[in-house]
């Protein structure tokens, strides 16, 4: 079927019929071609595959393979087998780990004269009675040293990774999102007395969004099961791992936080290419003018 010695014994240049990212498509179209007596052959092109077959027969196995293909639609759309990674996916981690510093040197000096945990952290009774910013700037609020630590270390890794795929402005603007959407169902459904602070939500989001948007990109390639699910399975099995143990773990934050991140990263993979350079900014200085703005109505409300 890949002999190549009928096309090598011809003095002109083989004709490519058909190319594709993934070797088997080529391999199938070549047993095509075989089954009805056209000779081919598949080589790689760079970080493609091409069928090749003799300049006579050309004509003849595009038809073939105009036949297959219309009688063998793709049951997912063919995506690009290596995207780039994001150069700058750095930024988003460090601007990430710069807001929760910030916002830990001022709580801890408590700049304004302001209780800053009092007056951002997630409190299911105010909430509930109109103070919704606090699903925003609980996020950025930790209850000691070793909880922000944990949540920079994390958060830094997953939103880096993220970033590589997705772009740092739309990988961080998704998980506060995300999270941001996470804190209000839950101290809305999880009554009065329910408390909650920290970035773990952002973290887990974080995730949520890498694991389902590789998954679901290598699922949309053709790939084998085992290498699509891979990064769903790895991401599940991390949430289990750092997401559920511990007396004071806000389960339900981190567990709602992967799954909503995870819808994100799910609807940002039906997109051919990634999100350029204008969308990158406006999501990144989105997401920091949504925690800018919470911040103010929780200081303004504190002060009055």
């Amino acid at each position: 079927m890949n002999d190549p010695s009928p096309l090598a014994a011809l003095p002109e240049l083989p004709v490519e019929v058909y190319r594709s990212h993934w070797r088997p498509a080529c391999e199938e179209r070549a047993f095509v071609l075989h089954a009805v007596g056209i000779s081919s052959q598949v080589v790689a092109a760079g970080p493609n595959w091409s069928l090749l077959v003799a300049p006579a027969s050309a004509a003849a196995a595009l038809g073939h393979i105009r036949v297959y293909d219309r009688e063998n639609p793709p049951r997912r759309r063919t995506l690009p087998a290596h995207e780039p990674l994001h150069r700058l996916a750095w930024t988003g981690a460090v601007v990430y780990c710069l807001v929760l510093l910030a916002v830990a040197w001022l709580a801890g000096h408590k700049a304004f004269a302001t209780d800053w945990l009092d007056a951002g952290v997630l409190r299911g009774a105010l909430l509930q009675s109109g103070e919704p910013w606090r699903a925003i700037t609980a996020l950025t609020l930790h209850f000691d040293v070793a909880h922000l630590l944990g949540n920079l270390g994390f958060g830094a890794f997953f939103g880096w990774l993220a970033a590589q795929l997705l772009g740092p402005g739309v990988a961080f603007g998704t998980a506060i999102i995300a999270a941001a959407i996470t804190n209000f169902l839950n101290g809305s459904i999880q009554g009065e007395d329910y408390v909650s602070g920290g970035a773990s939500t952002v973290v887990f989001a974080l995730l949520g969004l890498l694991s389902a948007y590789a998954w679901k990109r290598r699922a949309s390639d053709g790939e084998r099961w085992a290498y699509r699910w891979a990064p769903l399975i790895a991401g599940v099995c991390l949430l289990g791992f750092t997401g559920v143990g511990g007396e004071r773990t806000d389960v339900a934050a981190h567990l709602g936080g992967f799954i909503m991140g995870a819808v994100g990263g799910w609807l940002l993979a039906l997109r051919v290419r990634r999100p350029g350079g204008a969308v990158q900014w406006l999501a990144g200085l989105g997401a920091l003018a949504a925690i800018a703005e919470a911040w103010w109505f929780a200081l303004g409300s504190s002060a009055s």
